[in-house]
């Protein structure tokens, strides 16, 4: 892949080199909104990196990485950041972490920020919206591990749950216990967040796998604000499963919501079993049955991995995503 250079957005943009220099210097004294407007839409359809990159790619090693989380309100967020961060501590690196909220306009600027400050490398839960930019940085030769999601092409090393595997856990859990009629709870698929998609693909195959059938009115996915209503309509409908799979912590957390509004008995009148541990599940009226992840051992092999890349000589090879065994944790939910 041919660098983009500065010279690439001036011609780009209609201006001079040096006024392209002005913009990324943060020099808008005597630029006009319009010209500002036209470099900042030619470096982001270019996928132009800033000179610092380079800079940052020279110096010696600062001993500090980036983190940006898609959501940190997911337990599985913070557990892996912790073991990341046990891990770097044993190596002497340092950490800046950062919360993109599912955002790739802010984590794009979470990504410059970090750079800008010359960290050795960065763990990234990707946002889908910054393909060509990871592309610009493989180019770079800028270390980077991705962490439970898949982008389109393997760049970099990525660490995820086998989520179909984790799917049909449950779903034979739930099947083991007599239910049959089986629904499940997401958050948003809106944004084709991998975990999310491949649990829903995972449990439908899983399903059938049963011979149980799927009505598409069980399948419940929307922002976290919409869930709980969306379920209300469902079991007003009397077109009720008699059993949910939560497939992240946020979802399970809707669903108890809707539960405990409704005076529902788990698991006599509604089974429960979700994606995602948290010790407040354990001590629950009803101890909810969960599929753990191996988040401290994804958090340390994505620090480990990243150490790697970053005292390499080369970043240009493909990577094969690696995928982590699920673990079944029965309680009495189901």
């Amino acid at each position: 892949m041919k660098k983009v250079t500065m010279q690439d957005v001036a011609e780009k943009s209609g201006v001079s080199k040096s006024t392209v220099s002005q913009y990324i210097n943060n020099r808008f004294e005597y630029m006009a909104p319009a010209t500002k407007t036209r470099i900042e839409e030619a470096i982001k359809e270019l996928g132009y990196i800033p000179n610092y990159v380079a800079k940052s790619l020279k110096q010696k090693k600062t001993g500090t990485i980036g983190v940006i989380v898609a959501n940190i309100l997911h337990v599985f967020s913070t557990e892996i950041i912790r073991a990341i961060e046990d891990e770097c501590e044993c190596n002497g690196f340092h950490l800046f972490v950062c919360n993109a909220d599912d955002q790739p306009e802010k984590e794009r600027a979470y990504i410059d920020m970090l750079i800008a400050k010359q960290v050795d490398g960065l763990i990234i839960f990707p946002t889908n919206g910054n393909q060509e930019y990871y592309k610009q940085l493989k180019n770079a030769q800028f270390p980077i591990v991705f962490v439970d999601r898949l982008i389109d092409q393997p760049l970099y090393p990525t660490l995820l749950l086998d989520n179909e595997s984790a799917s049909r856990i449950a779903v034979e859990e739930l099947s083991k216990k007599g239910h049959k009629k089986i629904g499940l709870v997401s958050t948003s698929i809106a944004k084709k967040v991998t975990p999310r998609l491949e649990r829903i693909s995972g449990f439908k195959k899983a399903m059938a796998e049963k011979s149980l059938t799927v009505d598409p009115e069980w399948v419940v996915a929307d922002e976290r604000e919409l869930l709980t209503e969306r379920l209300q309509q469902l079991w007003d409908s009397h077109n009720r499963p008699d059993a949910f799979f939560a497939t992240n912590d946020l979802a399970l957390i809707e669903l108890l919501k809707f539960i405990r509004k409704n005076k529902l008995s788990i698991p006599e009148d509604i089974g429960v079993i979700a994606i995602d541990d948290s010790p407040f599940l354990e001590i629950a009226t009803t101890p909810i049955s969960v599929i753990k992840q191996p988040t401290f051992s994804i958090g340390k092999d994505a620090a480990q991995t990243l150490q790697s890349l970053i005292s390499s000589s080369s970043l240009d090879a493909a990577y094969e995503a690696k995928r982590y065994a699920p673990e079944l944790v029965a309680r009495e939910s189901t």
